[in-house]
């Protein structure tokens, strides 16, 4: 009957305060954790890399200048032999210039530009998925702190009830005292008892306070000291694995993969367009010997094979990379699944327990009720009397530990899952 006036006692209370749900709290705590900023930073970076990967593709403008001197140029007169002595053969300086400008169109790369972009857009999808992860970790000290509260309230309300009855105990044993049917070791004795609740309450009401405030720091919000948290309705549990840690590992092996591919297209050839524009001396026509403007224009392959060299090492080091990320999500797997048979285990015993409790609550409140009785007419101590209720009130605050418990061990087989 005192279990259901204490299960009743908070609506009524929280009923003209502030409510926050667990829900709410994760929600707030996402928004004001100061990481989350960095997803936006990601976002950004990633653009610009994805900006400059597309620019590839535009026309590359290049300037260059020379000024050689050669110890030796063309002699025509070796070439053509003797001519006749009116007919000049022309000379080509040994000082020579050229200024030369150049604009080129990539045509074809071997697929580098495209997957420098899909290793681009891999890199920031993994950087924020470990952000994703700090996010998730957040929860589980959100879930402790809320769960904490939730204790303590429920203490609290057990202890106002306890207060209440020990009240009015003391109220029927200072009239006894008046009549003389008593010793005023007994009103003492109650009298300590109820002290002994009052700096309990102390207790209770300094610790939720200090989780209030440990609360309002994470979710960014002033929660003040009579705020009613919700208590989260039990759910269906699943074992179907959405964390975030699992998505990371996929992402990884994106990146791996894109990483492959880019070594593949550095050995594949170049294709593109160019335009040479160039003023000096000589001209393309070196038996002009003076300065004239001139180009060039045309397809140009480039083929570099160097890359061949360690092409194979290189990708035996990506393998080994995947093989070792492969072994680390069987490790993240294998301690998952020990975690949730761990905490499957947890929750059928708070069942079990939360049974035997309502049955040894109903016990000591009878007990209590006989020993109050029994109390009123002389036949026990005042002692004896609180020994009994101490009883009740112990198997009271258990059955509502064991009640919280199996809603927070709950919510942890759901952060285990993120489900």
């Amino acid at each position: 009957m005192r279990l259901s006036v204490l299960l009743l006692f908070f609506p009524i209370v929280a009923f003209a305060q502030e409510e926050i749900t667990l829900e709410d709290c994760y929600r707030l705590a996402r928004e004001h954790y100061p990481i989350v900023q960095k997803l936006d930073l990601i976002t950004k970076s990633e653009d610009y890399t994805l900006a400059n990967a597309n620019k590839a593709y535009l026309p590359q403008v290049s300037l260059s200048a020379q000024a050689t001197y050669q110890s030796e140029t063309i002699d025509f007169s070796q070439s053509l032999g003797r001519l006749p002595r009116l007919i000049t053969l022309p000379e080509v300086n040994k000082d020579q210039y050229k200024v030369i400008g150049e604009v080129s169109q990539l045509l074809y790369n071997g697929g580098a530009t495209r997957t420098q972009k899909q290793l681009a857009q891999a890199q920031s999808a993994v950087q924020k998925q470990t952000i994703e992860v700090q996010l998730h970790a957040l929860k589980q000290r959100i879930s402790n702190l809320y769960f904490g509260i939730l204790l303590i309230e429920a203490q609290l309300g057990q202890n106002h009830l306890n207060t209440e009855t020990l009240q009015s105990q003391l109220q029927k044993a200072e009239v006894a005292l008046r009549n003389g049917t008593i010793l005023p070791s007994s009103v003492a004795e109650l009298k300590a008892e109820l002290l002994r609740l009052a700096m309990q309450r102390t207790e209770y009401e300094a610790t939720k306070g200090m989780y209030l405030k440990m609360l309002s720091t994470f979710i960014g919000k002033d929660l003040p000291e009579d705020t009613a948290l919700q208590r989260p309705e039990p759910r269906a549990l699943s074992r179907s694995n959405h964390r975030p840690e699992l998505r990371g590992f996929d992402l990884r092996q994106t990146v791996l993969d894109a990483q492959e591919r880019l070594l593949t297209s550095e050995y594949l050839p170049k294709i593109g367009l160019f335009f040479q524009g160039a003023y000096g001396r000589p001209t393309l026509n070196i038996i002009k010997n003076e300065f004239d403007w001139y180009y060039i224009t045309g397809v140009r392959l480039q083929w570099n094979l160097s890359p061949l060299y360690s092409l194979s090492n290189k990708k035996q080091l990506l393998h080994l990379q995947g093989e070792s990320l492969l072994a680390d999500r069987k490790a993240f797997m294998m301690s998952t699944e020990l975690d949730l048979v761990q905490q499957d285990q947890q929750i059928k015993k708070l069942h079990t327990l939360i049974a035997q409790d309502k049955e040894s609550v109903t016990l000591r409140h009878s007990v209590a009720q006989a020993a109050q009785v029994q109390l009123d007419n002389g036949v026990i101590t005042t002692h004896e009397y609180l020994q009994k209720v101490n009883a009740e009130h112990l198997a009271q605050q258990t059955l509502l530990l064991h009640e919280i418990q199996l809603l927070q061990a709950q919510q942890n087989y759901s952060l285990l899952t993120n489900d």
